[in-house]
Parts: C-alpha cells; sequence; structure tokens
C-alpha cells in the first residue's frame, strides 16, 4: 500500500478540487484520497504508482510541484520562473495554442470568412478539451453541473448555431481567467508552504560515547574510582547529520551560528540570540541561555546551542501550528456555509431558467429563436445565463478571504483554529479578561510573608523558623502544580534551598484552595475568603492581610491540622500595555474583568488598568455562568485567559482566546485562538482582522451577486455577448480572490491600534 503526498498547482475552484478528489474516489487502486484546495495538497493511499497518479492528475490539466514524502524529488518548481511553471501547465498550453487559432481566424477573416471558421473550429476544440473533461466527470461523479459543464453547453451552442468566432473566444477566455484564478490563488498556497517549509529536514546529532572498552578501568579525573561503564570523560562527543525524523525525546543536537533550529527542545550548554519570529511573529531576537526552550523553525543568532530534544517532529509547536491551520481551512464559516446552500439551489434554478427563456417567448409570443436580421435571438440569450450563472466568485469570496486572514494572522504568531471564530471576531460586543496572566503579566514573586508566632511583620527571612516552615510545607503541597502562584513558591524554594517532602493526596478544595498532607499532617493554602470560612484565625492577623490586600497583593493563607500558620503575600505586575490596549477598546466595546481574587485585591487592578466592569471572588463554574450572562445581554463574548485555568470559561465563549507561552500545549487544545507569543497588544488588532474579514466577504457577495444581475438584465434585453457575460464572470472571480488575498500583506498587525473601522 502507498501512501502518496503530492502538491497540486493549477486548482483554481473549490468544485476542480472536489471533482479531482471524487473521480480518484472511484478508482480501484485508490482506497483514500483527500484533496485541500487552499493548500493544494493531495493525500492518497492504494495500490497505484506515484507516477502513475501524476500522469492522471496531469490529465486534468494540473501539474505536480513535488512528491512530498521523497526527501531527494525536492522542490521541483519552487525555484523555477514562473512563466514556466504557467507554460508547464497542459491547460495553459492548449489554451496558448488556442489563442494562436483564434488570433490566425480573425486576422484571415480579413480575406476569407470560409478559411477562418476552421480555425476558429481548432481553436474551439482545442480550448473545450480540458473543460468538457472536468465537466463530464463532474457528472459522472453526481455532482451535477459545475461550472465547467455550464461553460461546455454556452460555447457549444454557440458554436452549433453559427457563432464560431464567439464560441472559441468564450471557451478560451474562460480558459484563460481560469488560469489567472489558479495563478492568483498560488500565492496564497506559497504563503501556506512557506510556513511548512521553516523547519530544515537535517539536524546535527550529538553522539555521546558510553561504556568506552578503550578507557575501561582508567583512574576518573577527580580520583574517586576507576571508569567501569557510562559516559567516557574522555571521548570526544561525535556529530553526525541526520534526518529530522529519527530524532528522538532526549537526544541532542547542535545548532550553530545563523542556522534554523530543526527541533523543540531546551539550552544544555551555550547562549545566543534567537530569531522566534517566523513562529511569534516578535520583531526583536529572544536571549536564550542554559535551562530556556527553544522551538522548531526559529533562527539562531550569533551563538552556538546544544540542545536537548523535547518534541519528536511529528509533535513539534511548528507541527502543531500547521495542523491547526490545515485543520482550519476545513471548518466553514456561517456565512460560508449558507452560500454553500444558495448555491445549490440557485445553480439549479437559473438553469432552469435558461431554459425557460430560450424556449417560452419563442413558443409563445412569437419571438425569434436564433438570431436573425440584427435581432438576438432567445437562444442566444438562453446560452448567456448559463455563463452568467457559474457560482464561482460567489463560493470562492468566503473562503480565500478567511484563508488568508488565518495565513496572514498566523505569521504574526496568532492561531485562529476556524473561520467561524474569524467571524465572530468581528460580531464581538464584550471582551472578558482574566486577571492573573492577563491582565498582570502572571508571573507573580513573592514579596514578603508574616506568621501567628514572631514578629517578623512582612519580612521575607529565613531566620524565622515557622516562616521557613511555612514554606517547605506550602512548597510540599504545590510543588507539581501549574498555577502561577504556585511555580513562585517553588522558585523561592529552589532559590533559597529549602528541603521540602512530596505531599500525598493533594486536591483542590472548591477552586479556591489547595490541601495535601505531609507527614499525616493536613496543610491547606488558599484565599483569604476561604479561610474567613473555613479555618478560623485572629482579627489582627486578618487587618494585616486586609492592608496588603488594599495595596493591591495577592495573599495565601498557610494551616497545619487548622491551625494558622502565617501567609505568603506575592506581587503580579500588570502589563505595561495593557492600559493604553483598554483605552483603545472601551471606545466601542466592553470590557470584563473575571477572577478567583478577592474584590479588594481585583478592584485595585482593575483601576491601575483600567477596566470599568469587575467580576471577583470567582470559581471556575461561577465565570462559565457569568460568560453566559453576558452573552445574553450584549451578543457575541471574547473571553481572554490563560488557556489552562480558564478553561470552561474558554470553551462557552464564542471566541476564547489563549495567552499562553510558545507551545504550551494546554493553550494550543483549549483556546479557538492562541497568541504564540505573550503580548496582550495583539487583541486590538485581532478583532480588527475579524471585523475587516467580514467587510471583505460582505463586499465580495455583493460584488459577485451585483455583477451577476447586471448582466443577467443586459442578456434579458438583448445588449450583452457571450464573451463579455464570461468577462464579467471571470473579472468577479478574480475582484473577489484578489480582494480576500488583500489580507495576506499582514498590515492589520503592524499597529496594535488598527481597530473599530480603521482601514489597512
Amino acid at each position: 500500500m502507498n501512501k502518496i503526498n503530492l502538491e497540486i498547482i493549477g486548482l483554481d475552484c473549490v468544485d476542480c478540487a472536489r471533482t479531482l478528489e471524487n473521480s480518484l474516489l472511484g478508482m480501484s487502486d485508490i482506497d483514500e484520497c483527500s484533496i485541500d484546495f487552499y493548500s493544494g495538497r493531495l493525500n492518497a493511499v492504494g495500490t497505484m504508482s506515484t507516477q502513475d497518479l501524476k500522469k492522471y492528475v496531469y490529465s486534468f490539466g494540473y501539474i505536480i510541484n513535488s512528491n512530498l514524502d521523497d526527501i531527494s524529488e525536492s522542490k521541483t518548481y519552487s525555484n523555477m520562473p514562473r512563466l514556466f511553471v504557467l507554460l508547464n501547465n497542459p491547460r495553459n498550453i492548449t489554451t496558448v495554442a488556442g489563442i494562436l487559432f483564434i488570433v490566425i481566424a480573425f486576422l484571415l477573416q480579413l480575406f476569407t470568412a470560409g478559411l477562418s471558421v476552421y480555425f476558429f473550429a481548432l481553436g474551439f476544440v482545442v480550448g473545450l478539451y480540458f473543460p468538457a473533461k472536468s465537466g463530464w466527470t463532474a457528472l459522472k461523479m453526481g455532482r451535477g453541473m459545475d461550472m465547467n459543464v455550464l461553460m461546455v453547453l454556452a460555447a457549444v451552442g454557440a458554436f452549433i448555431t453559427g457563432q464560431y468566432g464567439e464560441a472559441a473566444t468564450v471557451i478560451l477566455l474562460f480558459n484563460i481567467g481560469e488560469s489567472l484564478e489558479g495563478f492568483v490563488l498560488e500565492k496564497s498556497r506559497r504563503s501556506i508552504r512557506a510556513l511548512m517549509k521553516l523547519s530544515p529536514d537535517t539536524a546535527r546529532l550529538v553522539k555521546q560515547k558510553y561504556d568506552c572498552k578503550l578507557h575501561a578501568g582508567n583512574l576518573l579525573l577527580d580520583g574517586s574510582g576507576h571508569y567501569d561503564g557510562g559516559l567516557c570523560p574522555w571521548c570526544e562527543p561525535e556529530y553526525s547529520i541526520v534526518n529530522v525524523e529519527v530524532l528522538n525525546v532526549g537526544d541532542l543536537i547542535v545548532v550553530g551560528e545563523g542556522e534554523k533550529i530543526p527541533m523543540d527542545g531546551v539550552v544544555i550548554e551555550g547562549q545566543s540570540s534567537v530569531n522566534q519570529a517566523p513562529i511569534t511573529g516578535e520583531s526583536s531576537p529572544i536571549y536564550k541561555k542554559v535551562d530556556d526552550n527553544v522551538y522548531a523553525g526559529t533562527v539562531n543568532g550569533d551563538g552556538t546551542l546544544e540542545i536537548e530534544v523535547r518534541n519528536t517532529v511529528q509533535n513539534n509547536t511548528l507541527a502543531r501550528m500547521i495542523h491547526l491551520i490545515e485543520e482550519s481551512r476545513d471548518q466553514k464559516t456561517p456565512i460560508q456555509r449558507i452560500l454553500d446552500r444558495f448555491a445549490n439551489i440557485y445553480t439549479p434554478i437559473v438553469v432552469i431558467s435558461a431554459i425557460i427563456i430560450s424556449l417560452v417567448p419563442p413558443l409563445v409570443f412569437g419571438e425569434p429563436f436564433l438570431d436573425s436580421e440584427g435581432q438576438v435571438g432567445w437562444l442566444y440569450r438562453g446560452l448567456m445565463i448559463l455563463v452568467i450563472a457559474c457560482p464561482c466568485a460567489l463560493l470562492i469570496s468566503t473562503p480565500v478571504t478567511i484563508i488568508s486572514a488565518i495565513t496572514s494572522a498566523a505569521r504574526e504568531g496568532v492561531l485562529i483554529k476556524g473561520g467561524a471564530f474569524l467571524e465572530s471576531l468581528g460580531k464581538t460586543k464584550v471582551i472578558a479578561f482574566d486577571k492573573t496572566g492577563t491582565i498582570t503579566l502572571g508571573k507573580p514573586e513573592l514579596e514578603s510573608m508574616f506568621c501567628v508566632h514572631s514578629n517578623c511583620l512582612g519580612n521575607i527571612d529565613m531566620s524565622c523558623c515557622y516562616c521557613k516552615k511555612m514554606v517547605i510545607l506550602a512548597s510540599s503541597v504545590e510543588q507539581f502544580h501549574s498555577h502561577p502562584f504556585a511555580k513562585s513558591i517553588m522558585r523561592f524554594a529552589y532559590k533559597n534551598d529549602l528541603i521540602f517532602e512530596k505531599a500525598v493526596n493533594v486536591e483542590k478544595v472548591h477552586g479556591q484552595a489547595i490541601k495535601g498532607y505531609v507527614d499525616d499532617h493536613e496543610i491547606i493554602i488558599g484565599r483569604h475568603e476561604y479561610f474567613d470560612t473555613n479555618i478560623e484565625h485572629d482579627h489582627n492577623f486578618c487587618e494585616k492581610v486586609v492592608h496588603y490586600e488594599n495595596l493591591g497583593y495577592s495573599v495565601w493563607l498557610v494551616s497545619e491540622d487548622q491551625d494558622l500558620i502565617g501567609c505568603l503575600i506575592f506581587s503580579d505586575s500588570i502589563r505595561e500595555d495593557m492600559q493604553e490596549v483598554l483605552n483603545v477598546l472601551q471606545d466601542d466595546y466592553t470590557c470584563v474583568m473575571l477572577t478567583g481574587d478577592n474584590d479588594i485585591v481585583a478592584n485595585t487592578v482593575a483601576e491601575l488598568s483600567n477596566i470599568q466592569i469587575v467580576h471577583a471572588n470567582l470559581l471556575p463554574e461561577e465565570k462559565v455562568s457569568i460568560v453566559r450572562e453576558l452573552r445574553q445581554n450584549y451578543g457575541y463574548v471574547v473571553m481572554v485567559g490563560d488557556g489552562v485555568n480558564d478553561s470552561p470559561a474558554l470553551a462557552v465563549a464564542d471566541v476564547g482566546i489563549a495567552m499562553g507561552d510558545v507551545g504550551t500545549a494546554q493553550a494550543l487544545e483549549t483556546a479557538d485562538v492562541v497568541l504564540m507569543r505573550d503580548s496582550i497588544e495583539m487583541i486590538p488588532s485581532l478583532i480588527h482582522l475579524g471585523q475587516l474579514s467580514l467587510k471583505i466577504i460582505r463586499a465580495n457577495i455583493v460584488v459577485s451577486l451585483g455583477l451577476k444581475g447586471i448582466f443577467i438584465l443586459a442578456a434579458l434585453f438583448g445588449v450583452s455577448t457571450l464573451w463579455m457575460a464570461v468577462l464579467a464572470d471571470m473579472g468577479a472571480t478574480l475582484l473577489v480572490t484578489l480582494n480576500g488575498m488583500r489580507l495576506l500583506r499582514g498590515g492589520v498587525f503592524n499597529s496594535r491600534n488598527q481597530i473599530s473601522g480603521q482601514e489597512v
């Protein structure tokens, strides 16, 4: 069984891709087949050979870029001049031949009309081949009258009625239009393929020498004994160039100056600035040192890095990004689903209308069926209706815009998991923000602490045995949690070389506390509100806690066996650009803060960040209720959170946006939109992208239907011609395609303030 992966050049409409796919699925030696119109990717499984499959695809008028499964057959056409690629397409070759025949025919008409007919016929037959083949295949596959069928019927009808020059010109213009559309769409596909080719195919693997027989028995360098196996301290590591497919988690690779980083991993030796723009869109290189994460597809700067591989090539950050983008293309927006249903009804109605228009006036009113004495016959008018009926421009108006927007966002480090979410972004009325990690940086630091047994008064002093014990117990319970406050406790414990045990039976309590057992003692770390309700504590101690909360600090209390030990005090800075972003958003949107923190801290943060509506003391399920309430009151709701703790609220919102570190698995899986770089300033531009996409889609629909309406009226009154109708249809398709592809320029993300109707 062969697995074949090809890139097709020349796919110019969704129906053409579906027709080719269904045709392949109907073959006995193809078991599975899928064609992605937007990337031009063909994936097939069967006994058919790659060469036979290429020949079959070629017979439909398309060319193959490369066999992506074969490393030696790389990028066959990527470096060729575009003109050569165009002329390598068999459909384009027949089009050029048709042009030559028709030009000769028009020249001959100046001297002899009889001979010109033969050249018109030659141009007509040559140009008709591929549309007729595609149309016949569509009919056999049960896809009904697609654009190829309609155009062939119109052209053949014109030729039969003696309109030889016009019939040949119509089919020629149609082929030119298809070639131009395919050429324009290749620009969008190249953007997607460029993302797929960011990561290099090979890596420099470090091979350490283990169980070295040459040095067995030698005295170790530190004199502690003799070498009897394991990593050899004398042998230098060996380096070899390998395909990234063979690398496993734990392997060591070396990346030199200016080289692309081939795999996700963590730096174990060296330091360097790394350009992460291909993944995150960040304009400035990020300094990387030992223990920092690096990502496949990013570019190393002026240092050498030794990296331990953390993800396989199938599961690295870049692979997950590409997978999400490919999935997003298959998700139709509500507008697109409506247009598809409309086209399914619209096309047969117009075909029936064309037949009625051709027959009823001549049969009922005695109007001429064929052209006569300068009067346009009703058959000719019906043929024009067939040409105009082609719904290509209408069907392509939405998907081209959506994929252009999604691709443009991906280049800036923003993953949008489907066109439906992009459409919802454009309709949003209210934006809900989580506090920790969204409005604030999400990297709280342990600023101070105090206990109930001494007068340490908030100073961090590990000489206080009670404070030290409090941190050790908190570390024991929090060591396996991912919450920012837990990470802060652990950073402090490691920095101060505190030795802590592993707690057992650790669980969350009502979303307000963490409970675990250390040496059979119950340890609870929780918010002030939880302790007010569940654990008795002194009034004076309570006043101290409130004092710090009034200053904007987050305070967590610690108890042992229901007896309060003390509290840990954290500060988490508000993002520098948060206030500016909110100032931009609040002119047109309702901005809301949702947090599990207490009212005092929440209101302090809200005042500093200039946010008006605050909901505090929320459990995860209460955040969900608030989001649902906002939807009822305002309409479309966007929820911005960290992608881990806010999962329920992100899921229930119309659009959930995760503020995650690059490659965070939870963020990639949870939210509808993922910001690969931790930058709140992307939110206004992202919403503007949704607004602009909706405007372009609506404009494309108006253009498509408007032009069709105008030419249908012109056809009915006999003031249009077949070639004018073809030009109108071709022009409308090119116009909506180019209009949708404006979003590929990426200008939306040049400024955080581009929102609420401002142009790109």
